[in-house]
């Protein structure tokens, strides 16, 4: 296909995907901050594609009503399903789209969009527990995610934590090393500022901040760095050490807990439709870190090497798995355009995988 420029690339996504304009508005409008998570959507944003609730989660929609967590009754009993950018709708030309909508209508029953772009498991973890005591009784908890944990572990070792690597690895110790720096320049200090000790490391930092010229913002990272092998192990390990968590919280509300690896087209398909191929090129053509970092993981090799260590993980914690890989592969839609880029459905994407998620419910004897 024809080399792109940046522009031309974007003007390109646009073209064949126009809703996906919307969400990079709604991505790049400036980022919530939030103790504890990092970061969450904004809350009470309208729009002809994205609606968020006074909390910041997006709105489901059943045909009839509006299905919100921030006005949710915790006396009713709900359903949640969870997880990153797939789950929440990007891809989706309206809230009425999203996964949580469609299973809300497909099985008449309500059904929450409790997630967040970007996050990886440990934060999809902590974003129920900052949100426990809004539900008493919780059916059924859907875990569709996977692939921002894996595709996060890609980033380079120094950004790594206890706790796994995250989406703003860089910005939260470019920015949060800045406070470090105003300390040492504060009228009043103490210890060693007081003796004149730290005199020649403000010299240093001020003649490196005279020479840095490039945006923190623009910093490109790859994953050229990590061991593919040991990335895929980490993020499986990582994902199963919070189902384990998830599956104590869930305990007293009588809930039943499933987990689905979201899918990643080249480990779904090996034929891609002619939109499929023209979006994919023109992503590649101006991607931006997060898509970076799939750089190594895109192969089909790579994707038993995950599923096989999440689904064994799985049946030791007795907690129901399936791949969404296996299940597009073997379907009838398999052939069909259903991605707008390597991880998010379309409209038509939306309501096929929505179908094979309440079939597979219906094949679990709890």
């Amino acid at each position: 296909m024809k080399e792109l420029s940046h522009d031309e690339a974007v003007k390109l996504v646009y073209k064949l995907t126009p809703q996906i304009k919307e969400y990079d508005d709604f991505m790049y409008m400036g980022v919530r901050w939030l103790p504890y998570t990092m970061f969450f959507q904004h809350p009470d944003y309208k729009s002809d594609v994205i609606n968020t609730d006074a909390l910041g989660f997006r709105v489901s929609h059943n045909g009839k009503r509006e299905i919100k967590v921030s006005s949710h009754n915790k006396i009713n009993t709900t359903n949640l399903i969870v997880g990153g950018s797939t789950v929440m709708g990007t891809g989706a030309s309206s809230d009425q789209y999203t996964l949580s909508s469609q299973l809300s209508k497909i099985r008449g029953e309500d059904w929450l969009n409790f997630s967040c772009r970007g996050y990886n498991a440990r934060q999809e973890m902590l974003l129920f527990l900052m949100h426990k005591e809004r539900f008493e009784s919780i059916d059924k908890v859907i875990i569709f995610s996977g692939m921002n944990t894996l595709s996060l572990e890609g980033l380079p070792s120094e950004y790594a934590s206890d706790n796994g690597r995250y989406y703003y690895s860089f910005e939260f110790e470019h920015y949060m090393n800045k406070y470090n720096e105003d300390l040492t320049n504060r009228k009043n200090g103490y210890s060693d500022e007081v003796t004149g000790r730290n005199i020649f490391s403000k010299v240093k930092q001020r003649i490196k901040d005279a020479f840095e010229e490039e945006n923190p913002v623009d910093k490109k990272i790859f994953d050229s760095g990590e061991n593919v092998i040991e990335r895929v192990e980490r993020a499986a390990d990582e994902t199963l050490k919070n189902l384990r968590v998830w599956k104590s919280l869930l305990v007293e509300h009588g809930s039943k807990l499933i987990f689905i690896q979201q899918p990643l087209a080249s480990w779904t398909k090996d034929i891609f439709t002619q939109e499929e191929k023209e979006v994919f090129h023109a992503i590649d053509s101006c991607p931006n870190n997060f898509w970076r970092l799939f750089g190594h993981i895109l192969g089909k090799e790579m994707h038993m090497v995950f599923s096989d260590r999440v689904r064994e993980g799985c049946r030791k914690l007795e907690i129901p798995y399936f791949d969404m890989n296996e299940e597009i592969a073997t379907s009838s839609y398999c052939d069909d355009y259903i991605f707008v880029d390597r991880v998010h459905f379309n409209d038509y994407g939306h309501e096929k995988v929505s179908e094979t998620i309440s079939s597979l419910i219906d094949k679990i004897d709890f």
